[in-house]
């Protein structure tokens, strides 16, 4: 009898072994997924990690890829805004700023009056439209005027592949940006005490003077799930599609990703996260950053007039020893980097050492 109890006490412990293998197996999988990506597994047309620290480039695809910014822009309306007037200075809402398409829980009434603070909530939590259009018209006198000082903005942060014609990322021929471009704007806007705390904010709880009260939830859905989520703007237009650029942090350090043209909100959210893990892992590791380039998303419209010049599959990998930047290629490969890529490197905030792949 105690022979049988001994017996199957034994057999209960092996089997126990190996469910407790199976599952550290299975879980070191998972994990070892989540800390590979490349561009084939990335569906957003572009994006970048970035160390805030350094603005070195740490996962990058297609990262000069010229595309429509849709709401990110309103970082940049948002800091033009703090640079010329007082968060307590009172404006009143126009019959033109009224009238900009907004969500139906974010328009504002003409006639209205409002703090520059509160009109900042609007357009940074919730991305109404006519908050953002309304603060150009206080500061400038009118959003044409405003766009100039935006793009002189982008131009002194060193986005120098941006161009914005409006206040808010609504659709419109000339307007675009790169991921690369985002990620400085998302660095330099942390800066700004007053954006990084609105962009911080789950939900805000704004007022008119007239004593209307609307309530905002803050579209950036990371708030609520990464508990290392500084703060971020989101942004969608049929021609943009989704697009997303947040700070996080982890330890002390800070990540910036900024990504373009997901197909789906809720791809745009799992491709975050597992970037997020990324650059991570980049950083503690210090491992050797990667910049993808896809042809397929350089072919499709994007706007960008100079493309990666290299007619052959495979990669080239740029490195540097000491004071000396050598390029290594493969006995298959006889092709330059990306010229676009490759040019102005320490300007760019690349690292000293990137491994540039070619996609088709």
């Amino acid at each position: 009898m105690n022979r049988n109890l001994k017996i199957r006490s034994l057999k209960l412990k092996v089997i126990g072994r190996k469910i407790a293998a199976i599952f550290v197996f299975s879980f070191f999988i998972f994990h070892f997924q989540l800390l590979t990506v490349s561009a084939d597994e990335i569906k957003s047309r572009a994006v970048v990690v970035m160390e805030a620290s350094t603005g070195r480039m740490l996962f990058a695809k297609n990262p000069n890829l010229k595309l429509p910014p849709a709401s990110t822009t309103k970082l940049v309306t948002a800091m033009v805004v703090l640079d010329r007037a007082n968060m307590s200075d009172m404006v009143t809402i126009s019959e033109e700023a009224a009238n900009v398409p907004s969500l139906k829980e974010t328009r504002l009434r003409a006639g209205e009056t409002l703090t520059v603070e509160t009109l900042l909530n609007a357009a940074l939590v919730r991305s109404a439209n006519g908050a953002a259009f309304a603060l150009a018209e206080f500061v400038a006198g009118s959003e044409k005027k405003f766009v100039q000082l935006m793009n002189r903005k982008a131009a002194l942060i060193g986005a120098s592949s941006t161009k914005f014609i409006n206040t808010t990322g609504l659709p419109g021929k000339g307007q675009y940006i790169t991921a690369h471009d985002l990620s400085k704007i998302m660095r330099y806007s942390l800066k700004y005490p007053v954006i990084r705390e609105i962009i911080g904010k789950k939900e805000a709880e704004i007022s008119t003077e007239q004593g209307r009260s609307i309530s905002l939830e803050n579209t950036n859905k990371l708030l609520w799930s990464d508990n290392g989520a500084v703060g971020g703007k989101t942004g969608y237009t049929r021609a943009a599609r989704h697009c997303f650029v947040f700070a996080c942090e982890k330890e002390g350090d800070v990540l910036i990703v900024a990504l373009l043209g997901a197909p789906s909100r809720e791809l745009l959210w799992k491709e975050a996260e597992r970037l997020e893990i990324k650059g991570f892992a980049v950083v503690a590791n210090n491992e050797q950053p990667l910049v993808y380039f896809t042809r397929a998303d350089y072919k499709s419209g994007s706007g960008l007039k100079a493309k990666p010049k290299n007619n052959k599959k495979g990669h080239i990998k740029i490195s540097s020893r000491k004071k000396t930047n050598k390029i290594k290629t493969s006995k298959k490969e006889n092709t330059a980097p990306p010229r676009e890529a490759n040019k102005k490197t320490k300007d760019k905030g690349l690292a000293k050492s990137v491994s540039y792949r070619i996609k088709e």
